[in-house]
């Protein structure tokens, strides 16, 4: 069995270079996809790494927009045509593992043809607030003057956003970062590229990588293979629209959760935990989450 792992990066080279190192299996391999906005000559030296590749077409993502999807279907894609895997795990610069390498790749090899998404019903709390991403417009793809304004005209004068399909929708805080099986991440990005509505639709929508590929996945035939746990450790008692940055004051829990990834993590404000998180892994005998 293969894992390959797509991670998403646009900063801290050496920090990416860390989460390679921690995840080497010699079943994995990594393709990484550096924003448009990154210099490639700053992270060209990982591509000297074992069993690491580069997305060939790189997208400029801009947060919250439509254009972080587009970059993981074409990850997708250049992974699909590199080789057969089993599952492809969506990991961002940010991330890092939890679990060791061994512990990771054996709970996956216990679970083939499972797809690791997390996600909340439309009835939920998140989607009291988050359904404006979908019933407004929003400009966040876009990078023009003026463009706030317009997009404050276009919700004051027309009428609510629909979403162009008969589906419920899905998604949550979490619904960003996912582990999908091999039939899960080609129905996917078929399903998008056969659908132009649903890219026009999306264009105009704010966070859709939360919400968009649960929405697409749990209304498809292969719904029942999807478990709603992603394994990923993320704090959001914060607040606000990002995810709190993991310190040495979190190390206790992140020792004993039982998730195999967590995020997010930045050198630049604490680098100590990264060892932490080292020395617990090579320390333990971490067993398999059931």
């Amino acid at each position: 069995m293969k894992i390959a792992h797509l991670i998403m990066v646009h900063k801290n080279p050496d920090q990416v270079e860390r989460l390679l190192k921690a995840l080497a299996h010699e079943q994995f391999d990594f393709f990484i996809h550096l924003d448009a906005k990154a210099e490639l000559q700053d992270y060209a030296h990982l591509g000297a790494l074992p069993q690491v590749h580069f997305i060939r077409q790189r997208h400029l993502v801009r947060w919250a927009a439509y254009s972080f999807v587009e970059a993981i279907c074409q990850g997708i894609r250049e992974i699909q045509a590199a080789g057969t895997y089993e599952f492809i795990n969506l990991l961002s610069g940010q991330d890092y593992p939890v679990k060791p390498a061994e512990s990771i790749y054996q709970f996956f090899n216990q679970h083939l043809g499972c797809t690791f998404l997390s996600f909340e019903p439309q009835e939920s709390d998140w989607w009291r607030h988050a359904i404006d991403r979908v019933e407004q417009y929003h400009s966040v793809y876009f990078d023009f003057k003026f463009k706030y304004k317009l997009q404050a005209l276009a919700n004051r004068l027309l009428p609510k956003r629909k979403f162009p399909l008969p589906y419920t929708l899905y998604g949550g805080p979490l619904g960003s970062w996912w582990t999908m099986s091999a039939d899960c991440a080609k129905y996917l990005v078929d399903f998008i590229d056969s659908h132009a509505e649903l890219r026009r639709f999306s264009l105009f929508t704010w966070g859709s990588d939360e919400f968009l590929i649960s929405t697409i996945l749990v209304n498809s035939p292969l719904k029942d293979r999807i478990i709603n746990d992603n394994y990923r450790y993320i704090d959001w008692s914060g607040g606000g629209a990002n995810p709190k940055i993991l310190t040495v004051n979190d190390a206790s829990l992140l020792a004993h959760t039982y998730k195999l990834f967590a995020r997010k993590f930045d050198i630049s404000q604490d680098a100590e935990i990264l060892d932490v998180i080292d020395q617990s892994m090579n320390n333990s005998q971490a067993r398999v989450p059931v």
